[in-house]
């Protein structure tokens, strides 16, 4: 199962929303999964993880989710190679177990840019890091994924929940 989650705060508690699929290139999830959070840690800077990450620790905890990846919204790697970001962290304490995607729509000032993936008719790229999937297949999953856009649907339906945006 791939597993991808995203995170939506409100004050000092969030919302935590993952959306679970069998193939990169599956049009629906197959479940959908939600877990509140109270009590978030403030944001620091360069140091998001400790905000985000007890909280997809909770939604695997909740539900018993043992994906074989999950995807973040975010990096793995703030330089691409190195620096750990929260999939890193969430790697980590995973116990190196299940491997972790980010995606991120918005470039961090050490990523390069062959990190970028362009979708859809977009002129805007998204940029990919991993952990225990070669960075190179990673970015072909990410790209062969259901949608036009630049954004995957399954992607953009993770965060639709986190904000309670209705779908038909």
């Amino acid at each position: 199962m791939i597993l991808a989650v995203d995170v939506q705060y409100s004050g000092n508690n969030a919302k935590v929303a993952g959306v679970a699929f069998e193939n990169w290139c599956d049009q629906k999830a197959q479940k959908e999964y939600v877990s509140l959070f109270e009590g978030v840690a403030d944001y620091e800077p360069g140091n998001f993880f400790k905000r985000e990450l007890p909280c997809i620790l909770r939604l695997l905890t909740e539900h018993a989710l043992e994906p074989d990846c999950i995807v973040v919204d975010g990096f793995v790697f703030l330089d691409g190679y190195s620096k750990a970001g929260l999939g890193k962290h969430l790697y980590d304490a995973l116990n190196g177990k299940v491997s972790v995607v980010g995606v991120a729509k918005k470039r961090f000032k050490d990523i390069g840019m062959d990190f970028a993936i362009y979708r859809g008719s977009s002129r805007r790229p998204i940029y990919v890091t991993s952990i225990g999937m070669d960075i190179e297949q990673a970015k072909e999953n990410i790209y062969n994924m259901y949608g036009q856009h630049r954004l995957p649907a399954l992607l953009k339906r993770v965060d639709q929940i986190c904000r309670d945006i209705k779908t038909s």
